[in-house]
């Protein structure tokens, strides 16, 4: 049905806001995009896009239609779902997942697939924020990621775990507690850009601590091997099903309770209305199971 890829071509324009980009997604070529979005306007009697140069950016007519054309395109995918027997899983779903996550999901994935074998499972690494905004924009089914503080009315976050934060130190660093930790050792940083990230500088700041920045990544288990190699010392949060506490080339500091919420918030996003939440669901729970089962064992 060309009307219903026109429209999924529509949603991809919408959120990349570029016919070359949105081309790339649907894998299709920009003149296709293009003609496609054309057609799509002369049906609709009405234009969608501001177009700029490269742009293509929804107008009033284009914002007004999205949430309806989601809608459609949700009862479109419920009409294609083949028919299952009582608690079999069936159809397709894009999950996406944060790097820490990724190998408890697949697992659960692996093991789901197996039993039902009508189940076809897409899996998306990203960074929390870009994840969080696929879900928005319709692109995943699905994000396993890190809870921020604004909540969206067309999205539910169901909570799975809290992730403790600690300074990590190699055994040969400097100091007793946290505090001296941070100060006496050269710092290695969790990218700012991220949600962690930010969580850690607000730390930080109400530790009232100068910390010795000696670099900056968005890779929590390369930080940590930093810290093996006696590179300095990090500020993470304790990941699920880590063993770093049990390494005999590691200290494990837990932080002031002074300082208020010390963990990170874990947890799976997804739209309220969707026509996959079944599948959504029995992920979540499996997860769920398998997370409570890896929790690494925190100071009292």
């Amino acid at each position: 049905m060309s009307t219903i890829r026109f429209l999924r071509t529509f949603l991809a324009v919408a959120h990349h806001g570029s016919f070359s980009e949105a081309a790339e997604q649907v894998a299709l070529t920009q003149a296709a995009v293009s003609f496609q979005m054309r057609s799509l306007e002369a049906e609709l009697g009405r234009e969608l896009f501001d177009r700029s140069g490269r742009l293509a950016i929804l107008n009033a007519a284009g914002r007004e239609l999205l949430p309806e054309i989601k809608h459609l395109l949700d009862l479109y995918d419920r009409l294609r779902r083949p028919s299952t027997a009582p608690g079999e899983l069936a159809g397709s779903v894009s999950v996406g997942s944060i790097v820490s996550c990724m190998g408890t999901l697949s697992k659960v994935i692996s093991g789901l697939k197996k039993a039902h074998p009508k189940l076809d499972v897409r899996i998306l690494s990203g960074k929390a924020s870009e994840l969080a905004g696929k879900v928005e924009d319709g692109e995943l089914d699905a994000a396993f990621l890190v809870e921020a503080g604004r909540k969206m009315a067309s999205t539910r976050w169901t909570p799975l775990y809290e992730e403790q934060m600690v300074v990590i130190a190699p055994r040969s660093a400097a100091g007793q507690d946290a505090r001296e930790v941070l100060a006496g050792n050269p710092f290695l940083r969790f990218d700012r850009t991220q949600r962690t990230g930010l969580q850690i500088d607000r730390l930080l700041r109400r530790m009232a601590v100068p910390v010795n920045d000696f670099l900056e990544l968005n890779a929590i288990e390369t930080l940590v091997e930093l810290v093996r190699q006696e590179v300095g010392v990090t500020l993470l949060p304790l990941i699920n099903g880590a063993n770093w506490q049990h390494s005999p080339e590691l200290r494990i500091f837990y932080l002031p309770e002074d300082l208020g919420p010390l963990s990170r918030s874990i947890g799976m996003l997804e739209r309220r209305e969707h026509a996959r939440q079944g599948i959504t669901a029995a992920i979540c729970e499996a997860c769920a199971q398998a997370f409570r089962a890896r929790e690494p064992q925190t100071a009292a």
